[in-house]
């Protein structure tokens, strides 16, 4: 019997690469981006939402845990490995981690696109603001490099820009906590608590990706073991930086001059620290997209070589080189279609079910912990996560209660798009609801997943 593919990944992996895989992954466009948009929906409560949403994904973050403490924690699918094996079927792993795939490769472009913008800022006048998008499309290409040349640079690379953006976080806050101004807090809830929920789910974005440590697994040392700690650890400390962070932010800066700068964080540092250290907290933005950046590009490929294996996708997909350990095809398709959404301009496509595909996935992942027990007992049987069964339920629970209604939020909101707004409105103002790309691309993922599964029967015969 021919070994794995993923058996051919090289376990260059420690525990320093991976927190800084899941901090890097956190602490991006979530706090430097993303934080001044949520003002707009609920004002400075946004606070609020960061501390609201850290339970749900702690205990979402237990299934994960779970599950990587068993045999299936040496592996890199992440939830399709974990949901195909505990119900014993590809359709809906397959279909659910096709939208995963879709939106980490269009929060990849975002990301690539914030970057360049904040590049142009970290270097104003030296760099056009038109020289956001080569800048862009050059931090793919340079990423791609290093991924290609082995996971050691990978992580040697993440680790060393999550050291720049730790120091840069501290510059940040230390002052900031003393320039504050208790009344740009006020109104704490600018449209009540309509918009508050109504933020959650763009809060949300902060959090959500945390799981794409899971596909690491197959290139950490002793994964079943470090990597359950590491969920549950970086989580708390990404909570605790979030909150100090926007704390600083909206109480130095008021909500309305945050939404409109270019570079959200430059600003706030710009109010009460001197030119140089402004300038590093820039450089600090920069390393937190870079590093989002760096491990957003990981995760499709490594999917990938799971599809492979289980034939689902082409044998080539999910090939690795023995030169450098790495799988180059999934790596270059990963590329070549980021490229293409970043110079279209079509990001949205794929970015805007990004947040819906995840909270739904966080959803299933949690349903297969509380169902693992009777659906996979022997699977059960191999967890080695010291966690009672009870904390494991109870976890579960929690997560299934935040994430449907997370989700509940999300089609409320796109069935009142739907009934303001014509096809060919949302069409024309590029804002097409999450059910219409759920839709498009769930079609899309089961004709692959027909086509696919067709092909393994033929095999079998």
């Amino acid at each position: 019997m021919a070994a794995p593919l993923s058996a051919s990944l090289r376990r260059d992996l420690g525990t320093i690469e991976s927190y800084a895989t899941l901090l890097g992954m956190l602490i991006g466009a979530g706090i430097f981006k993303v934080t001044s948009d949520a003002w707009a929906l609920t004002g400075p409560s946004v606070i609020l939402g960061y501390l609201v949403l850290a339970p749900a994904i702690l205990a979402t973050s237990v299934a994960y845990s779970v599950f990587l403490s068993t045999p299936l924690g040496r592996e890199p699918g992440g939830e399709y490995t974990h949901l195909s094996r505990t119900f014993g079927g590809y359709g809906l792993a397959f279909v659910g981690v096709w939208l995963k795939v879709i939106s980490y490769i269009g929060a990849l472009a975002y990301l690539s696109r914030a970057l360049g913008d904040y590049m142009v800022e970290l270097f104003a006048g030296a760099l056009p603001k038109s020289a956001a998008m080569p800048v862009a499309i050059v931090s793919l290409l340079f990423f791609y490099v290093i991924h290609v040349a082995g996971v050691r640079w990978f992580g040697r690379i993440q680790v060393w820009m999550c050291v720049l953006l730790g120091l840069s976080i501290v510059v940040l806050v230390g002052p900031g906590l003393f320039a504050i101004h208790a009344h740009n807090y006020q109104p704490f809830f600018t449209h009540g608590l309509g918009g508050f929920a109504a933020a959650l789910p763009l809060v949300f974005f902060g959090y959500a990706g945390f799981e794409s440590l899971a596909q690491t697994a197959g290139e950490v040392r002793d994964s079943t073991r470090r990597l359950p700690r590491i969920f549950l650890r970086g989580i708390l400390a990404t909570t605790v930086i979030y909150f100090l962070m926007s704390v600083v932010a909206f109480g130095v800066l008021p909500g309305a001059e945050l939404r409109q700068a270019a570079a959200p964080m430059a600003a706030v540092a710009s109010r009460y620290l001197p030119m140089g250290a402004a300038w590093f907290v820039t450089l600090g933005a920069v390393m937190a997209l870079t590093t989002s950046v760096n491990a957003t590009m990981l995760v499709p490929s490594r999917v990938g070589i799971m599809l492979a294996e289980d034939g689902l996708a082409p044998g080539f997909i999910g090939s690795i080189s023995k030169r450098t350990g790495t799988p180059i095809v999934g790596l270059t398709l990963t590329l070549i279609v980021t490229l293409l959404l970043l110079v279209s301009g079509q990001v949205s496509l794929a970015l805007n079910i990004a947040v819906f595909a995840l909270v739904c996935l966080y959803f299933l992942h949690s349903l297969a912990l509380l169902m693992l027990p009777r659906a996979n007992p022997s699977l059960y049987a191999s967890v080695t996560l010291a966690l009672p069964r009870w904390v494991q339920q109870v976890s579960a629970a929690i997560s299934l209660l935040f994430m449907g209604t997370l989700i509940a939020v999300q089609l409320r909101g796109d069935v009142e798009v739907l009934t303001r707004l014509s096809f060919r409105e949302r069409v024309e103002h590029a804002s097409l609801t999450t059910i219409e790309l759920v839709v498009f691309w769930g079609v899309i993922g089961g004709v692959l997943y027909a086509i696919a599964a067709r092909g393994r029967r033929a095999i079998r015969r």
